[in-house]
């Protein structure tokens, strides 16, 4: 077995311009953070001292899905200090594919680059994980990331009865907790480091809201109990081992309202010691747009071929990185494709109810 599997290092989204291609939801999500970074910016002292201002998007994946609002989030800048040289840096694992992010960014893709039409910016990449530091003290003036740090940065143990912590119970439950927690106050604490006085930082992220929904589980047929049902059903079938279906686990966890506050206003916690403030904290649910796609044409052959792609985007290396590396790469290629057909299959012959519902937390910060 691969004894790395599904640690926070194996996960990537797809290449090539896939995954923006293929997550529609998501950049709906960030679209419609668009009036609170409007603010927090409007907040922030954006003075026209000719000194850098320095923006970034953490955990970018291919820039795709965050280019219209990086877009106008730098042009509003320029258009309050002409004078500023900015700087966008781009940040997510060493193995993810950044020269799609500068395809993108130029303008050399059907999606609107930016980088053209700005004057006095310089665009760089980061391959450094968010859970560690990425600038030095001081160095950043806006900090942005979206549906990336619910990633934790190793798996605390086995989930020996589902493929996600949503499905866990007892004691595997109380590890991912722990690991949520713990990691949720590095990253936090590292941007509170980098951000400058008067910086501002917003996070959309991954949850579980008021309501206990999250992502994929909110009503109707729930994505990661399939996710869990339709690998497990490969083990015991004989297609993979109990032993690799064991070794599939998503290093993630949802934090709650309360969780993702908690660091930001505890007066004992080193993140509240180092000035970074909450200024607003809201749970949204976002309609998986390929649900209601199909509700206008019900086509439900055509819902499949649109909809499992975006869960292929995020989560095909996890259950990639859970096959034991003793098989032949073509063999677990093989395997994933069955895999992701049978979901497939599932979706055609029972469309209604299916979909991949958004729920996040938007959360606007500053450092006093």
């Amino acid at each position: 077995m691969n004894d790395k599997a599904n640690t926070a290092s194996d996960i990537r989204m797809k290449g090539s311009g896939y995954y923006s291609l293929a997550t529609t939801g998501a950049k709906i999500v960030i679209d419609s953070a668009m009036p609170l970074i409007r603010g927090a910016l409007d907040r922030m002292d954006i003075r026209d001292d000719g000194s850098v201002f320095a923006m970034a998007d953490m955990g970018c994946a291919d820039g795709g899905t965050s280019i219209d609002m990086v877009g106008q989030a730098l042009r509003y800048v320029r258009e309050k200090a002409p004078s500023r040289p900015l700087t966008m840096t781009y940040t997510d694992l060493p193995r993810n594919d950044f020269s799609q992010v500068f395809h993108n960014v130029h303008g050399l893709t059907d999606l609107p680059g930016y980088a053209p039409d700005i004057d006095n910016l310089y665009v760089f990449a980061s391959g450094t994980s968010f859970h560690q530091r990425i600038f030095p003290d001081n160095a950043l003036n806006f900090g942005f990331s979206a549906t990336a740090s619910h990633y934790i940065s190793e798996r605390p143990g086995p989930i020996t009865n589902h493929v996600h912590m949503v499905g866990a119970e007892g004691a595997e439950l109380a590890a991912y907790t722990e690991q949520g927690r713990a990691d949720w106050e590095r990253i936090l604490g590292c941007r509170a480091a980098e951000l400058v006085p008067g910086g501002g930082l917003v996070l959309l992220n991954f949850c579980r809201d008021e309501k206990g929904r999250y992502l994929g589980g909110t009503e109707g047929v729930n994505m990661f109990h399939t996710f869990d049902r339709l690998w497990r059903e490969m083990a015991e079938d004989g297609a993979i081992t109990m032993a690799e279906y064991e070794a599939t686990v998503f290093p993630q966890y949802y934090r709650d309202i309360d969780e993702c506050s908690a660091p930001l206003t505890d007066p004992n916690c080193p993140v509240h010691k180092a000035g970074l403030r909450l200024d607003h904290i809201e749970t949204k649910v976002i309609d998986c747009p390929y649900r209601l796609d199909y509700e206008q044409h019900g086509d439900a052959a055509k819902f499949a071929r649109d909809y499992i792609p975006t869960l292929r985007s995020w989560s095909e290396s996890v259950f990639f990185a859970g096959l034991s590396e003793d098989r032949p790469l073509e063999e677990r290629a093989e395997l994933i494709d069955h895999y992701f057909d049978s979901y497939g299959t599932f979706v055609r012959e029972n469309p209604t109810g299916q979909g991949m519902d958004y729920v996040h937390t938007y959360m606007v910060m500053h450092k006093e």
